[in-house]
């Protein structure tokens, strides 16, 4: 057994679980759960009150810090991101401790255990799988100019380091693209490495403030491609490409012709993009949020006129398309029913809290487009209507819209990944139960359980 599992390892914590839930886990099927990572965690511990007028310390759950470290420090020796768990009590003083591991085939839960199960080896949500529309027309702005840019730089920055040509040659190998002149003109001046500001913050303040970004180490530069922006299904499964007439940027996930080199302080990237909208120009400098899975904001039509002060007019970016939206949310205070949201573009629907009968999901068959539906608990009048929706791709269901697919063999078979939706408190390990029925329908490794049992007197 693996030292994660090890009763030593959690003995600490699992004292404080069993004084703190006593009353719950003395009841039938009393049980509670929580989860432990190297970076975070949630453990059913009761905290005290903090005093008023000060910050939280950590002395004031010193018992809870200590007890979850000992488990964190044998995660962080056996390389395991994290472990949940569900605890049981069949005994007074007795604990029995389920941990699940989720395995190859299924993602880690954010509001929950359980994440979305990858019914499909390597699959990734269909904006995923998008490329930049071709743009063989476009153009640098009139305003890129670097020799200027180089030459302003070097008056606000006349102490910094440039990059050699064979370093630029040597990023350009890397990433396997050619830079653009405008970027290698910026990095002939100053190469933003560390080690060449002596560690002086004022230094890199100067540099931030002369290029108009944080810049990045030119042996830093990435490719923002669809696989560096990850996104779990759940969420990913819920967006889709989207860019309208005019707009100066696509609205991807990622392009092989968005080169990173930028952040503006808050965790948001800064690229150049070789790959514009049909409003665009070649070379502009644009911004990824790092709140937002998809899409992209246009900052200034040039690197040079990011370096200038000189910003793009709002409303350039890539915006969505007219119409009815490709994503649809029906609940009670948005799209008010099925009928309103069906329509042949139509690719994403959740219906969500919903206070009237039970809807019917005749209006979307046939759509062309659709591949994603997520429904709460009793919305569906039918949840067997699904099997007429050929082209899904992700199902996000109830446990017992699924257990209707299921016992009717009817889960549908075209699906690339699929969730369990939960509300409320469910025993993870009935969700467990669950998934592992759907994962077997694609033959995918299925979530394992370890147990270990022990009398805490």
């Amino acid at each position: 057994m693996s030292s994660v599992h090890d009763l030593t390892t959690w003995e600490p914590l699992l004292r404080l679980m069993l004084r703190d839930n006593a009353g719950r886990l003395a009841t039938p099927g009393g049980y509670v759960a929580g989860k432990v990572g190297r970076g975070s965690w949630s453990v059913p511990v009761a905290r005290p009150a903090f005093q008023l007028g000060r910050a939280a310390l950590v002395s004031d759950m010193q018992d809870e810090w200590d007890a979850v470290a000992a488990v964190r420090d044998v995660l962080e020796e056996e390389g395991v991101d994290e472990v949940s768990f569900v605890m049981e009590s069949p005994a007074p003083g007795a604990v029995r401790v389920h941990f699940i591991d989720l395995g190859p085939a299924v993602e880690s839960g954010v509001a929950q255990h359980i994440g979305a199960l990858l019914l499909v080896e390597g699959a990734v949500p269909e904006p995923w799988r998008r490329l930049p529309d071709p743009s063989p027309d476009a153009v640098p702005a009139p305003t890129a100019d670097p020799a200027l840019l180089g030459r302003t730089l070097r008056e606000r920055l006349p102490d910094a380091i440039g990059a050699t040509g064979d370093e630029i040659a040597a990023t350009e190998s890397r990433l396997g693209i050619t830079l653009p002149e405008e970027l290698k003109a910026l990095y002939r001046v100053v190469r933003a490495r560390w080690e060449d500001l002596g560690e002086d913050y004022g230094a890199a303040t100067r540099m931030t403030k002369a290029v108009g970004c944080e810049l990045l180490a030119l042996d830093e530069v990435y490719v923002a491609d669809n696989a560096s922006r990850p996104a779990p299904w759940k969420y990913g499964s819920m967006d889709a490409v989207e860019t309208r007439s005019g707009a100066a940027v696509q609205g991807l996930v990622g392009s092989p012709g968005w080169i990173v080199f930028g952040d503006t302080g808050g965790g948001d990237r800064i690229a150049v993009d070789l790959t514009p909208g049909p409003g665009g120009h070649l070379g502009q400098v644009i911004v990824m949020s790092h709140e937002e899975n998809i899409g992209a904001g246009l900052v200034a039509d040039s690197l040079t006129d990011l370096v200038l002060d000189r910003r793009a007019e709002d409303g350039r970016g890539a915006g969505t398309r007219p119409g009815k939206p490709a994503v649809a949310w029906v609940n009670r205070s948005s799209i008010p029913s099925v009928e309103a949201a069906a329509h042949p573009g139509l690719e994403a629907l959740s219906i969500g809290v919903w206070e009237d009968d039970p809807v019917s999901l005749e209006p979307l068959f046939g759509l062309p487009r659709l591949r994603t539906l997520t429904a709460y608990p009793g919305v569906l009048a039918d949840p067997l209507e699904i099997a007429r929706l050929g082209g899904l791709e992700f199902l996000d269901l109830t446990p017992e819209d699924w257990r209707v697919l299921l016992d009717a063999d009817a889960v549908p078979r075209g699906l690339l990944a699929a969730a369990i939706e939960v509300h409320g408190e469910r025993n993870p390990l009935e969700i467990a139960e669950l998934a592992d029925e759907i994962l077997a329908l694609w033959d995918r490794p299925p979530i394992t359980r370890t147990v270990i049992e022990a009398d805490l007197g």
